[in-house]
């Protein structure tokens, strides 16, 4: 009875925190502004299949690929094992699906040990690449510091998760074997069959019964701490990836998006439509492109949250590769950074950020005097060149050139800025209708007829 009261107040304890952190995550991904997405559910269906549930995009390196299948399937499968262990903390009851499921439940638990091996290869694999071979798209400056505990972090949970399996499931078949009450027969499980009676058959019972249960409260613990680690974590991308990836662009990559404002300002200088004062008054100039997060849409935001911190976006990047300051991944890492600071100082409700300081302190009513720009460099931005590979790269759909391209655009069109050799050509579009500095004008030919 103690067990299940504990168990119960660590999950409800749990999941109310992973609740409240997951609403403030929602929050700050909705900090952006709202758009409109083509409503193509079929095709989106498809894409999330695809490229969320399938990896598709993963396999265009395909080693490192199959030891992340290894890790991804092993995890969807564990999850089986980890319902039961919620069911059993409730009831009291230790292994509730072995007798209902019967050679089934060897079969299911055999699959979860078979893939659990498999997973702790690759995690040693991407631990020695990590921190042994030291491959460059894990070195770059801004995967220094946290970037990097990061990962490493996740994957020694991941063992430790693997060791309290094979513990619990180990000193279950040799507690089976002695006929001890409260342990049903799961039948020859693959690993556990063969790892517990090597390891623990020296052991007397009560060892066992000991050794059994810290597997088990290793297990439930990883789990909960996993889901309450997540919202600080690059591996927030288990949850986000789906939606991401349904939510992600059905059009063409590289494709921009159209300002209304400039295309019809466009299309009135070149005669294509008629002035109409009373149409083209504004009360106040439009906002072009985005300057802070409010500025981005939601996509924007939740691409920033869903990123892997993989590193495939900036290896492919011709800007970096030639060494240029630039890189695609820093620029998710910026967003999702400026995205948590702007949370942090809505949640602190302190004056100063209130632009009416009679309102709550929201989105429409928060003002820091900071910006992207203080985060994202301009060198940054005008090395790009919109060659659209890192958008190919991404496993998950991530766009951060609609990101650069949006911040580009505010400061060439609202700063009325951008770099020295940059100028020249947009005054010549401006007066000439061409990116060169012609002596006549460029519509010449035509009139002299």
């Amino acid at each position: 009875m103690l067990q299940i009261i504990a168990f119960l107040l660590l999950t409800v304890t749990v999941f109310g925190i992973a609740t409240r952190k997951f609403l403030k995550l929602r929050r700050n991904i909705l900090l952006g502004k709202d758009i409109e997405l083509t409503q193509d559910k079929g095709a989106r269906i498809k894409n999330t299949l695809l490229v969320a549930f399938g990896q598709k995009k993963m396999f265009k390196r395909f080693i490192p690929a199959i030891f992340h299948l290894f890790i991804y399937v092993a995890f969807l499968f564990t999850t089986l094992e980890l319902i039961e262990i919620i069911f059993d903390g409730i009831t009291g009851h230790h292994r509730s699906f072995a007798a209902p499921l019967g050679g089934f439940y060897t079969f299911l638990i055999s699959f979860v040990e078979g893939l659990s091996v498999l997973a702790f290869i690759a995690t040693i694999i991407f631990l020695a690449r990590r921190n042994l071979l030291k491959l460059p798209r894990f070195t770059k400056e801004e995967m220094k510091g946290w970037p990097t505990k990061d990962g490493n972090i996740i994957l020694l949970l991941e063992i430790v998760l693997l060791m309290a399996i094979f513990t619990m499931n180990g000193t279950d078949i040799v507690l089976q074997s002695r006929d001890v009450a409260h342990y049903p027969d799961t039948g020859k499980l693959l690993v556990s069959s063969h790892l517990g009676p090597a390891l623990f058959n020296g052991l007397s019972t009560s060892s066992l019964i000991v050794l059994e249960r810290i597997g088990w409260w290793v297990h439930l613990i990883v789990v909960y701490g996993f889901l309450l680690y997540l919202p600080f974590s690059k591996h927030l991308h288990i949850f986000l990836a789906f939606p991401n990836v349904y939510f992600s662009k059905l059009g063409e990559r590289g494709e921009m998006d159209n300002m209304p404002e400039i295309m019809n300002e466009v299309k009135s200088m070149m005669g294509l439509i008629e002035d109409n004062p009373e149409e083209t008054m504004m009360d106040e100039l439009p906002a072009f492109g985005a300057n802070d997060i409010f500025d981005l849409s939601w996509k924007n935001v939740m691409d920033a949250y869903t990123c892997t911190e993989c590193g495939r976006c900036t290896s492919v990047c011709p800007a970096n590769e030639t060494g240029k300051k630039l890189s695609p991944r820093k620029i998710m890492m910026d967003v999702r950074d400026r995205a948590e600071i702007i949370g942090s100082r809505i949640d602190s409700a302190i004056e100063e950020y209130k632009i009416d300081k009679t309102k709550a302190l929201d989105k429409t009513n928060y003002s820091d005097g900071e910006s992207l720009f203080d985060h994202i460099s301009r060198e940054e931005l005008h090395a790009c060149t919109t060659c659209n590979a890192c958008v190919e790269a991404c496993p998950v759909m991530i766009d951060p050139l609609n990101i650069i391209m949006s911040m580009r655009r505010y400061e060439i069109l609202t700063e009325s800025a951008g770099p020295s050799d940059w100028m020249p050509m947009f005054n010549s579009i401006e007066n000439n209708g061409a990116v060169w500095q012609l002596p006549n004008p460029r519509t010449e030919w035509k009139d002299s007829e």
